[in-house]
């Protein structure tokens, strides 16, 4: 019984072993030698060629659109005013700036003293500044700037500081004034647009005068 039971044994583990070489799994291929920095591989007939890098190319920036006709809109009264016409043309518009345009300047400036509190007051100053060597003077006599002194009026700002510093170095109260009254500032649209637009019809969307020509190297 012994030896019989030995052969079953070892007939069983010869079937166990030849089941296992046959279903064992393929061994993995050892990996190539590293090659030295700068040496390339060989590559067999009908290897497929190493794939270049699959990274995204950058996207290249996108070019801004260029205007082809360029006007100014306006005048507006306000800043406001004419951010609000802005925003009417909304996307219209390629380009926009808003440009201040100083109003009209005064006609003229004069040098003055401020009214004293008498007339006898006024004459003394005026006796003063005389005997310090100055002339074209007046004390006024009537109206807002009664028992006041006129120094002077000129036609540029430039002459007329010129004489306030003098008066001033001699230690009189001068002071500079405008004569007529100066015009309030106006705002315009410095404004580009693509070829094809229609400047007059974005100037009525926008309450604006009639659009005035403007070079478009004038749009920074």
């Amino acid at each position: 019984m012994l030896i019989r039971a030995l052969i079953v044994l070892l007939v069983v583990l010869n079937l166990g072993a030849a089941a296992w070489w046959l279903t064992r799994p393929a061994p993995e291929p050892a990996p190539p030698p590293e090659l030295p920095a700068g040496v390339a591989r060989l590559q067999l007939v009908g290897e497929d060629a190493p794939t270049a890098s699959t990274a995204p190319s950058p996207v290249p920036a996108a070019v801004p659109r260029l205007p082809a006709v360029c006007f100014s809109l306006g005048p507006f009264t306000s800043d406001a005013a004419a951010t609000q016409a802005k925003d009417a043309l909304g996307a219209d518009l390629l380009r926009v700036q808003l440009r201040e345009a100083p109003g009209a300047s005064a006609s003229g400036y004069q040098v003055v003293m401020p009214p004293a509190a008498s007339l006898e007051e006024a004459q003394a100053t005026a006796a003063r500044i005389g005997a310090a060597g100055f002339d074209d003077f007046l004390v006024v006599r009537q109206g807002e700037q009664a028992n006041g002194i006129a120094l002077g009026r000129y036609r540029s700002r430039d002459a007329a500081e010129r004489r306030l510093a003098e008066l001033q170095a001699g230690g009189f109260t001068a002071q500079l004034q405008p004569v007529g009254r100066a015009g309030p500032s106006l705002w315009w649209l410095d404004a580009g647009a693509t070829e094809g637009a229609d400047p007059a019809a974005l100037a009525r969307r926008a309450s604006s005068a009639a659009p005035q020509p403007l070079e478009c190297t004038a749009l920074r």
